[in-house]
């Protein structure tokens, strides 16, 4: 039977999946993230859930591809709302924006009994789901990023626990000295890039409710400004 390779995304959320874990993979799409862990031996079974029927049917047609049709249960429905608190102890949740995320999550407050590994790769508005976990009883544990093309993306490998995060670490996450992080300071370029645009933006605007909007960009700017500045001294 031949390999499944898989994308630079999908690696860095395969990092995060414990050696037997039992895998949900919510919008799993093609399925390719569970059957490539399958072929691997890394998790015992899966279950890949989609919201819509063609998904799902791509998904059922990548795993008779590899051979793998028997070790996945394929769920059609929203989120978790069809999957069992007990039948698994990791969930992926990737490829969608982080306010969805955040609303799959809340709909399912059995993921706060503990026993639960998330591994979240938000497409848009990682700031909103940051700080959705900060808010709501989780904590990240550690964070990876991964580059397709021009495009980072960042993995959230998140448990139920308590953090607090700046607005700045909302944004762009926590940084520590010494943390493996080749792309960490692309990521941080990117941001600035996007909020000095943001601010120039408000800067010329006449409308008097921009200009609280511009102070709080300048805030963000300055925040990302010293994150730079403290990561760049700890690679020297």
């Amino acid at each position: 039977m031949r390999q499944m390779e898989l994308s630079p995304r999908l690696r860095a959320v395969a990092q995060f999946i414990p050696q037997g874990a039992r895998l949900a993979d919510v919008g799993t799409d093609h399925a390719y993230l569970p059957v490539w862990l399958l072929q691997r031996g890394q998790i015992a079974y899966a279950v890949a859930s989609d919201l819509r029927e063609g998904p799902l049917e791509r998904a059922r047609a990548t795993a008779a591809r590899y051979g793998m049709s028997e070790q996945i249960r394929f769920c059609l429905g929203d989120g978790l709302v069809r999957i069992m608190p007990d039948e698994v102890d990791t969930i992926v949740i990737a490829g969608m924006g982080g306010e969805t995320i955040s609303a799959i999550l809340a709909a399912a407050p059995w993921l706060k009994a503990g026993n639960h590994r998330l591994i979240l790769q938000p497409m848009s508005a990682q700031e909103d789901l940051r700080a959705w976990l900060a808010g709501n009883g989780y904590r990240i544990v550690q964070e990876s990023l991964s580059r397709e093309g021009e495009t980072l993306y960042v993995a959230l490998c998140v448990l139920p626990g308590e953090m607090v995060l700046s607005v700045t670490e909302c944004c762009v996450g926590q940084q520590k000295e010494g943390m493996a992080a080749p792309l960490r300071e692309a990521y941080l370029n990117g941001w600035i890039a996007k909020t000095e645009r943001a601010a120039a933006g408000l800067r010329k605007s006449k409308r008097p409710e921009d200009q609280g909007r511009l102070a709080e960009r300048e805030a963000l700017l300055r925040g990302l400004y010293e994150m730079r500045e403290e990561w760049q001294a700890w690679q020297r």
